[in-house]
């Protein structure tokens, strides 16, 4: 099996060891992975645009805010928005700052027709630690995967 199906296989059992109904759950490093070996592979940055601005962004991701600054309302032109940009049959990676509003775009982007869906866990930031700072135990950032301040 090579590196996209492989990838693509541990995503899907992840999945399904957490109960999401798309098609599975990437792990940072496997997203950026995914953005070098699958030409179809699009990754969605969902966060809004002050974190893109001051936290910093992905080089080559698509940004589609879930939910809009300040007060966090849902964003009604994020469909439209991806069903724009992006092609229903691409392999869609979605990433916010720790995977919860990823994982609700990834929900409404299934629910919209797209057939290969997949949440990045951990997301830009990752988790909290104990002293309630983010960027030390997981996340895009903390792997020292590519960035660039917005």
């Amino acid at each position: 099996m090579d590196q996209v199906q492989t990838i693509l296989q541990q995503a899907a059992e992840r999945g399904a060891a957490l109960g999401v109904p798309y098609q599975g759950s990437l792990l940072p490093q496997e997203a950026h992975d995914l953005m070098q070996l699958l030409p179809s592979a699009v990754l969605v940055d969902v966060r809004c645009a002050a974190e893109w601005q001051f936290v910093g962004m992905v080089p080559n991701a698509l940004c589609i805010e879930w939910r809009s600054f300040p007060g966090m309302q849902p964003n009604a032109q994020f469909l439209p928005a991806l069903q724009k940009q992006v092609s229903q049959d691409d392999t869609l990676m979605l990433m916010c700052r720790s995977g919860v509003r990823s994982d609700e775009a990834a929900r409404a982007a299934l629910a919209a027709g797209y057939r290969a869906v997949y949440n990045v866990l951990e997301g830009f930031e990752g988790d909290k630690d104990g002293m309630s700072q983010r960027g030390h135990i997981n996340g895009w950032k903390m792997h020292g995967l590519p960035w660039v301040q917005g």
